[in-house]
């Protein structure tokens, strides 16, 4: 016997701003309850992103706590859960002993640049050619990916190398190092991940979905520290602490976890996250679509171990909620994130003021390390309302430049965008989304479909299986609906305008070069600068020095 909401699945999110525990009814896909906690961001250096691996799984554990005396408030057996999913921001890399259970290094975030020296010595060696692992693994050679950042920590840090010449290490993304804690740690946990996670680390191969020996030896990364790779929708093991002999039965990265929410489980179906960063997926079926134009080739998903992978190509932003992040923290222009929308509703237009955020460079289809952000058009009459507008209209901007490519890469306009994720929660966004692409979207009154997509996953799973996914359409969830309100010729001008600012952010960081004045043409340009002011602040020295002596004789 089940209670009235029926059978239950809980979803663990854990994302690069918070993580969360949510319960969904698999009759309904209602969310019941859930409980959120704020994550912290360690930026010890420029471009530098860490959290620590245990504050992510301590506020896991919190939100299953928090989220159980819920249940129990709300008179819900805890019995009713029958399975526990897990979507992760993807990406970014942790290192732990396997003895000790502690981790050897911080979680290196997924937007962590600290990799642009490990990634020009790479180019350097394959010509610049930064596709040429693509055919393998689907990636460009970034800072991005996961290979990149174990490469570094396996470079500079004694303690990592040492770990693994004592066969203690273990690598994973962040559900690998989850899963391995709520499973046991060190007394027996299992060092698992699935298909969609793997295919972000640049180790993967894309057929075979097993960890590729040549991309293993190209980034001299051993084997032996990688964990097991399954199907995102299959018993894992069971919950050793909380909601104790619980099975966890589905893995999914955060963005696949999304394709899934949104019940895109068909080739030519797409949807867009945002974010901390931004994402859009396109479903492409049991075939991998390498991309041309600068997108990326992933798993979307394997609904079992015996089932086939589905593929998607993304177009990945860095930079979609984190710019109001920035314009909370750093500029102080807001005070909590629904004063942008309401700053933003407040002027018709951004005044001619373009944002483009693009603080530690562009992703797709730029993939530009040497790009950084720039605000164009200010006036003496531009105001904060324009520039929270621009912020909102940066991240639309940047989700036409993916749709454009790829329009290009599978042959198909859009003919709507379905949409999800914290910052489609303001209207004024959404509506801008709308104006900006020329298409409809398409919202979820329910928002929550990365973890929706998670518990989708381990409720489908075989010996679980009290969500069929197959049984799934998009009438069970509610759909809020936007259309475009602006002319062609407008949204063409506008988005000449927005290309004309991307321009100005390349070629703004200098690659390769730890100190610019090392340079004989910074240094000559510093060395003219001086002289030709020499004279200047000799005069005002001279004047002071008289002043002061005149002072002296009163």
């Amino acid at each position: 016997m089940v209670g009235k909401y029926g059978p239950l699945i809980g979803a663990i999110d854990q994302g690069t701003s918070s993580s969360r525990f949510l319960v969904f009814s698999a009759q309904t896909a209602e969310l019941i309850t859930y409980h959120q906690v704020e994550v912290k961001q360690i930026t010890p250096a420029e471009g530098w992103v860490e959290s620590y691996p245990f504050e992510l799984l301590r506020t896991v554990e919190e939100c299953i706590d928090k989220t159980i005396g819920n249940l129990n408030s709300l008179d819900i057996d805890l019995s009713d859960i029958k399975a526990v999913g897990v979507c992760n921001q993807r990406e970014t890399t942790i290192v732990w002993d396997k003895i000790t259970g502690k981790p050897l290094y911080n979680a290196i975030i997924w937007l962590d640049a600290r990799t642009k020296k490990t990634v020009e010595s790479i180019l350097a060696k394959v010509q610049g050619n930064k596709d040429v692992l693509k055919k393998h693994c689907g990636l460009p050679i970034s800072t991005y990916f996961s290979a990149l950042k174990l490469k570094w920590l396996i470079d500079n840090v004694i303690e990592v190398r040492q770990a693994i010449e004592d066969d203690r290490c273990l690598f994973g993304t962040v559900d690998t190092w989850l899963i391995w804690n709520l499973t046991g740690g060190v007394n027996g946990g299992l060092h698992l991940t699935d298909v969609t996670n793997a295919s972000r680390t640049m180790l993967m191969n894309l057929e075979t979905l097993s960890w590729d020996p040549f991309l293993c030896k190209f980034f001299d990364i051993p084997v032996s520290i990688l964990p097991e790779i399954r199907s995102s929708s299959e018993i894992y093991g069971y919950l050793t602490k909380h909601l104790a002999g619980i099975p966890i039965s589905g893995c999914v990265g955060d963005q696949q976890a999304a394709l899934i929410g949104q019940l895109c489980l068909q080739p030519g179906s797409a949807k867009m996250t945002y974010g901390t960063g931004g994402f859009l997926l396109y479903n492409t079926g049991l075939q991998p679509v390498q991309s041309k134009h600068g997108l990326l080739t992933t798993v979307a998903f394997q609904m079992g171990k015996n089932q086939p992978p589905f593929y998607a190509i993304e177009g990945s932003i860095a930079v979609a909620g984190l710019a109001l992040r920035w314009l909370k923290n750093n500029l102080s222009i807001i005070s909590e994130y629904r004063e942008c929308e309401e700053l933003a509703a407040s002027v018709n237009n951004t005044g001619g003021v373009y944002f483009v955020p693009a603080f530690s460079g562009l992703y797709a289809p730029y993939w530009r390390m040497d790009a950084r952000g720039v605000i164009c058009g200010l006036t003496q009459f531009t105001t904060r309302a324009h520039l929270a507008r621009a912020t909102l209209e940066s991240v639309c901007y940047q989700t036409k430049d993916i749709v454009q490519v790829m329009a290009r890469e599978v042959g198909v306009h859009l003919k709507a965008l379905q949409v999800d994720g914290g910052l489609t929660n303001s209207d004024v966004l959404a509506q801008l989304q709308a104006d900006i692409l020329g298409i409809p979207i398409i919202r979820p009154s329910m928002t929550e479909t990365t973890a929706l997509g998670a518990a989708m996953a381990a409720g489908n799973a075989e010996g679980v299986g009290v969500w069929n996914l197959e049984k799934l359409d998009l009438s069970m969830i509610t759909m809020d609906r936007f259309t475009p309100k602006i002319a062609d010729e407008d949204r063409d001008a506008r988005y000449t305008r927005w290309l004309d600012a991307v321009k100005r952010t390349l070629g703004w960081e200098i690659v390769g070069e730890e100190n610019t004045f090392n340079s004989s043409e910074h240094y000559n340009r510093l060395l003219a600068s001086v002289s030709g002011t020499w004279y200047l602040f000799s005069s005002v020295v001279i004047l002071v020095m008289a002043k002061q002596y005149r002072d002296t004789l009163r």
